[in-house]
């Protein structure tokens, strides 16, 4: 399929393509990996060009300007903390990639967080040091501290600030809607962040947003899945947590972008303000986008796969039947009406799309009416929002 692009859009940039400043506002622009074409109103197209790419509206060509050292992490070169600086204290989580202890630190007896990595590829560990070298001191990005590793076993461990963590499951529930604004707000800023800086998240869920509601601190957390941004790249789509789940890895489209992290922005959001946790439960990842077509419907779920010229898989044919889009305020019931505003409504439904180029970048979410209070109490306390 073809993608309008403005002229804001067009000025897009990597080593293997052509740089198009001057095509007007109708002016077409397929782009692949390995071969990028300026197409003017005559619309002559090259007979080898078998499918079309799907460009990030926002940051697309940031890692196209940065050094190749900034993106290419095969090539990071690990500097080494020592790891008798550390001692464990307890055990406070674990994932498939890792274990999680509180720590100390006995130079200076801070608290900290060590992230013990199980086996996996050097690949993956270079990736995540990498991007989280890449973030270090941005907003509501979660600090590396120190990489380590076992002198014997050589297990690598990551360092991390400590965050005094509510389990989101306990604290969700106690959030006036004040809260539910200002938390959305501040995920936006660590998300507007990692993707100006070309990173795309891919694993945002509650579980990865530590909160320590006394200080009011947020933290985005388990940069793990995280990956460099370049546009015409195929990704793997086994990423995210079945419930945050994207359409576009759902249905196999591998040209997806930041905005994956927008959906599952929209997953946490449509919870908290719903008080549904997960709001799409699906029992398995083909059952995940019947529960998201129910609520969507599939009228647009189609116009979706045509956009993007996607063929489902055909295990859909038996579970997939024809749903009309239910309409948000069905959801309303008399626990949750306080928190499901207008503003909130019309903030989810521009988060929840099927369409990933259609879902707002995390810029154009942090100027939603929806955070007028949070930008107004920022204001009168003489801070930025």
């Amino acid at each position: 399929m073809f993608i309008e692009l403005g002229k804001s859009e067009i000025e897009f940039l990597t080593s293997d393509a052509f740089i198009c400043k001057e095509l007007n506002f109708t002016g077409i622009v397929i782009l692949r990996h390995l071969t990028s074409l300026c197409v003017n109103s005559s619309n002559h197209l090259a007979s080898n060009m078998s499918s079309f790419t799907s460009v990030a509206r926002m940051y697309a060509n940031v890692n196209q300007t940065m050094p190749r050292d900034y993106w290419d992490y095969d090539n990071l070169q690990v500097q080494w903390g020592v790891q008798d600086n550390y001692e464990i204290v307890r055990k406070i989580g674990r994932g498939k990639y890792s274990e999680v202890f509180e720590g100390v630190n006995i130079m200076n007896n801070e608290k900290c967080v060590i992230k013990v990595l199980k086996p996996v590829k050097k690949k993956k560990i270079k990736r995540e040091i990498k991007i989280l070298q890449n973030l270090a001191g941005g907003p509501n990005i979660i600090s590396l501290l120190d990489v380590v590793r076992d002198p014997q076993s050589k297990t690598p461990s990551l360092i991390f600030e400590y965050v005094n963590n509510v389990d989101f499951k306990v604290l969700y529930p106690k959030f006036t809607d004040y809260d539910v604004r200002y938390y959305i707000y501040e995920l936006l800023k660590a998300l507007d962040y990692c993707h100006s800086k070309g990173i795309m998240h891919r694993d945002v869920k509650p579980h990865n947003v530590m909160i320590d509601h006394e200080k009011r601190k947020l933290r985005l957390i388990d940069w793990g899945l995280a990956e460099f941004y370049h546009p015409g790249t195929e990704y793997n789509v086994r990423v995210a947590s079945r419930y945050f789940k994207g359409p576009e890895l759902l249905v196999d489209f591998q040209e997806y972008d930041y905005s994956l992290d927008m959906w599952s922005l929209g997953c946490m959001f449509a919870s908290m303000i719903f008080r549904k946790e997960p709001f799409f439960h699906g029992h398995d990842n083909y059952d995940q986008l019947v529960k998201i077509a129910k609520v969507l419907g599939t009228d647009e779920l189609f116009a979706y796969l045509d956009k993007y010229d996607i063929e489902l898989d055909a295990q859909y044919d038996d579970i997939l039947g024809r749903y009309p889009r239910k309409p948000w305020n069905k959801f309303i019931t008399n626990e949750n009406q306080k928190f499901v505003t207008k503003e909130a409504i019309d903030f989810l439904d521009k988060l929840l799309r099927y369409d990933h180029q259609e879902r707002l970048t995390p810029q154009e979410a942090m100027e939603h009416p929806y955070f007028d209070p949070v930008r107004q109490h920022r204001d009168g306390n003489g801070n930025r929002a």
